[in-house]
């Protein structure tokens, strides 16, 4: 259900505002969310509708029309509108229409979204509330910001999206590639979402991995998308979608990449990043996602991580990072050095990480540290990182990872600590 009205949301958003205009962004919003919210009380008493997408926007569009009625618009578009509305046939017709519509509806919204006069965070922001259904707390997790300061940011954006009245169109040529970045960063940040969820009780939400796939499978099969790192950033969706299967055991629990099995690895998804991979071969241009999906493809098709291309993955890394230069990318980099040169060279990486106070707040950092200070014996600093990194994970499955490395680390430091009597 929660996957079903995520999708739900951003297709009534690009329908509404596809009728209403784009200067209408925030009553169309309104719409879709009343209309969602009926659906929960209805649906909780009377049960699911043999079609709800149907019943979701019959209620949608009556929504519409009744809200046009009673407030005045800032064009002369209000009369054709309702009309058209009213003339809308029952149920099944709506449905149609919108099923056959939605793809173009869903382009449109996402490079609108993206516009030039739009700064490239708030694009980003924006695309991710409005099509892809997020709640401004999963935005604000995502960018390491608050939620006060998310919608004070999507309040000044779709002020300026009114102001500048902007057209509810597929752009071409030149604004075309002044746009495309910002789809692929929403998209990329959408999987990234689902691959590992930034808060709750569970590691995966795929309902958001399969929303970002579909998007981007859609984004290139459209001239306006079809382009190489396009097709990489969809190549990197399938080879990390391949490895769900393993990420969690059982019981939910996180399993690092050295204890997944790979047996359990989705082929058909590998085969189907391999193919998007070639597809992104095309051009001179290298992206982020070439390098991502490179490293992804390298760890797709090694049998184990002792036969891993490491020092390729590490290249590709340097590569990255010079492209840009994030303390995440250099957080990932270091990883990869740890399996090259050793894990003190890889804390010597770590500590030479520019602006690495960003990351003192993300449990990441504290957990590679625990990671390579037990392996190199430091298990009092090994347990003093876990303990930092438990304190500030806030996934159920990393939680529970954690405390079994800190009882670990815990155990091994009392052994080795001199006792007193």
């Amino acid at each position: 259900m929660e996957h079903f009205f995520r999708h739900e949301t951003g297709r009534l958003h690009g329908a509404l505002i596809r009728l209403l205009g784009v200067n209408h962004l925030s009553l169309a919003e309104d719409i879709a969310q009343e209309a969602m919210l009926r659906a929960l009380h209805s649906w909780s008493m009377g049960g699911v509708p043999a079609n709800p997408s149907a019943w979701i926007t019959r209620v949608a569009m009556n929504l519409a029309k009744d809200a046009l009625r009673h407030r005045r618009m800032s064009d002369a578009k209000e009369t054709a509108i309702i009309t058209h509305l009213e003339q809308m046939a029952p149920t099944p017709a709506v449905a149609a229409l919108l099923a056959h519509e939605i793809r173009d509806d869903a382009l449109r919204l996402l490079f609108i979204c993206c516009h030039p006069s739009i700064a490239p965070d708030a694009q980003v922001v924006l695309a991710l509330k409005v099509l892809c259904g997020f709640s401004t707390g999963e935005i604000a997790r995502a960018f390491l910001s608050s939620e006060a300061a998310i919608e004070k940011q999507l309040t000044r954006t779709k002020q300026r999206i009114q102001d500048a009245g902007l057209a509810f169109e597929l752009p071409e040529g030149e604004d075309l590639a002044s746009r495309l970045d910002g789809v692929l960063a929403a998209l990329y940040l959408l999987f990234n979402e689902g691959y590992k969820a930034s808060a709750g009780e569970r590691l995966l939400r795929e309902d958001l991995c399969s929303e970002a796939i579909r998007l981007t499978a859609l984004l290139v099969t459209h001239p306006t998308g079809d382009t190489p790192r396009a097709h990489a950033l969809l190549a990197l969706m399938y080879f990390s979608a391949a490895r769900f299967p393993s990420r969690v055991d059982e019981h939910g629990d996180l399993l690092r990449l050295e204890d997944q099995d790979r047996s359990k690895w989705d082929q058909a998804l590998i085969a189907r990043g391999l193919v998007a991979l070639a597809g992104a071969a095309q051009g001179a241009v290298l992206s982020e996602y070439h390098l991502q999906a490179g490293i992804a493809a390298i760890h797709c098709t090694s049998a184990d991580v002792a036969s891993t291309d490491w020092p390729r993955i590490l290249r590709h890394y340097d590569t990255l990072y010079a492209l840009k230069p994030s303390p995440i990318v250099a957080l990932n980099r270091a990883v990869a050095v740890s399996y090259v040169a050793g894990p003190q060279a890889a804390l010597d990486a770590i500590a030479a990480v520019p602006s690495r106070d960003r990351l003192e707040s993300h449990y990441l950092l504290h957990a590679v540290l625990g990671e390579l200070h037990w392996r190199l014996n430091h298990h009092r600093a090994a347990a003093g990182n876990f303990r930092r990194a438990l304190h500030l994970a806030q996934v159920g499955p990393e939680q529970l990872y954690l405390t079994r490395m800190l009882e670990r680390a815990d155990g091994a430091n009392a052994v080795s600590s001199p006792q007193t009597t």
